[in-house]
């Protein structure tokens, strides 16, 4: 007697789906990858072909008068400004007595405000130095009809009434007022004074720095080229010449590598419909595109939030980006053709619109519509960093060589060429069968002119 059919055997009257696909060839996508951003930066960069793995930016010559920030040391809740670090003052620079900087340090008296506590008036006695350890502070003048003109933002390691000691009887042509919580160290004047009494060496310097003449310069601080106009008559013309910089700042190209390894089985017998290799390496040159726009932006030698002249770096007026910051940050260059935050500031940003009323229309950059602001773009990058406390930073640039812009740098033409700057180099089989391929990216960016490249720092991202 034959036993009798199951239930499911029963059902079943055609071939089953999983016995089916063992016939069958399966759609399927090619690899996918989470890690690949937008790119922005790489994309809007003008490339500069650089020959033998340099490139260096000659400008004219440019005085550099101690416009530096100054580098705490903190132990608990007492600071102490470090010593050399005096050397950023304009009074103090390229004075090297250590033990009299040490004296200088010490004299600093800590002291600590709240916000919307002043430190100093318009009009009163000036009889100290300040140097911001820590906060956000104002900076306002008398305006022309009575009321006050903001004079700009000081905050961590700036400094005001660096001329104190050569005027111990002036007073504060602007008052200062503590926007957050703030602690500063301040050298009463008498201190200074008392201290150069008792040194040649800082009497000296001092009497030197102030009979000095200051060398004839334009606004940028770049040496003055000597021009007349609107005479009449036969006037003697002046003679002049363009000074440069003796030692120009020269890029060398930096590299991002990996050695990827395809085992041979796999590129023998696992090669279709889709070819090993190359998803491989497609993959892997996502990986290195990524991380050259990281280096791009982060890089302490030659990334963009490391090479923002000092001038050209401000700060938030409230904390979140507001358009009074972004404009802010427009009036310090001209033609700034690109903004460049991080997706949840550019967020944060928008819900300061909102709050206004305000809705700036999107734009199209290389046929993707994207935010702006003042019909400047303002391109998403993860890129840059967002601080533990929830800050981070906006950059405008402008770009290309004919601009005086913001330039990248490669160089093309490299053996086993696989991309314009990036090479594919076989390394050899293991004797494990192990095929590898040596990887190699080469970049650098370099700023041609200061005011080409600014940057809007502490932005507050979480309010």
């Amino acid at each position: 007697m034959e036993p009798e059919p199951t239930d499911q055997a029963a059902q079943q009257l055609s071939l089953g789906t999983g016995a089916a696909r063992q016939l069958a060839t399966t759609t399927k996508s090619v690899p996918q990858m989470q890690g690949i951003s937008s790119r922005w930066l790489l994309r809007v960069l003008p490339w500069v072909q650089v020959s033998a793995g340099t490139y260096r930016v000659n400008r004219r010559l440019t005085y550099t008068v101690g416009n530096g920030v100054v580098e705490f040391i903190s132990t608990g809740s007492e600071v102490r400004v470090i010593p050399p670090e005096l050397g950023e003052l304009p009074l103090l620079r390229d004075y090297h007595d250590a033990d009299v900087l040490e004296a200088l340090a010490d004299a600093f008296v800590q002291r600590e405000y709240t916000a919307g506590q002043t430190l100093v008036e318009a009009g009163t006695p000036a009889d100290e130095v300040f140097l911001i350890a820590h906060g956000k502070l104002a900076k306002t003048g008398p305006g022309k009809y009575g009321d006050e003109t903001s004079l700009g933002t000081l905050a961590d390691g700036d400094f005001f009434g660096e001329r104190v000691p050569l005027e111990p009887d002036g007073t504060w042509g602007f008052t200062v007022r503590a926007l957050t919580r703030c602690t500063v160290l301040a050298l009463p004047v008498r201190a200074f004074q008392e201290l150069a009494e008792r040194s040649e060496s800082l009497r000296a310097h001092v009497a030197d720095f102030a009979s000095r003449p200051a060398p004839k310069a334009n606004k940028r601080g770049e040496a003055d080229i000597a021009i007349t106009s609107g005479h009449s008559g036969e006037p003697v013309i002046p003679g002049t010449f363009v000074d440069y910089e003796l030692k120009p700042r020269e890029y060398e190209l930096s590299v991002a590598q990996t050695v990827l390894r395809v085992h041979t089985r796999v590129a023998d017998l696992y090669n279709e419909p889709m070819n090993q290799l190359e998803q491989q390496l497609r993959l892997t040159i996502e990986a290195l595109r990524e991380r050259q726009e990281h280096e791009m932006v982060n890089n302490r030698e030659f990334g963009l939030l490391h090479n923002v002249d000092l001038s050209q770096r401000i700060h938030t007026r409230s904390g979140p980006p507001t358009p009074d910051d972004l404009d802010e940050l427009l009036s310090r260059r001209r033609k700034t053709q690109f903004f460049l935050a991080h997706p949840r500031t550019i967020a944060a940003f928008g819900r300061e619109c909102n709050s206004r009323g305000l809705y700036p229309k999107n734009i199209e950059v290389l046929g993707s519509a994207v935010r702006s602001w003042r019909g400047v773009p303002l391109l998403p990058c993860n890129k840059i960093p967002i601080s533990e406390t929830g800050t981070s930073s906006i950059i405008a640039m402008r770009t290309g060589e004919e601009n005086q812009g913001v330039i990248g740098l490669h160089q093309t033409g490299i053996p086993d060429e696989y991309q314009p700057g990036l090479n594919v180099r076989f390394m050899g089989i293991s004797e494990q069968a192990v095929t590898s391929y040596l990887v190699s990216t080469y970049f650098s960016a370099a700023v041609l002119v200061p005011d080409a490249l600014g940057v809007l720092e502490d932005v507050e991202i979480g309010r």
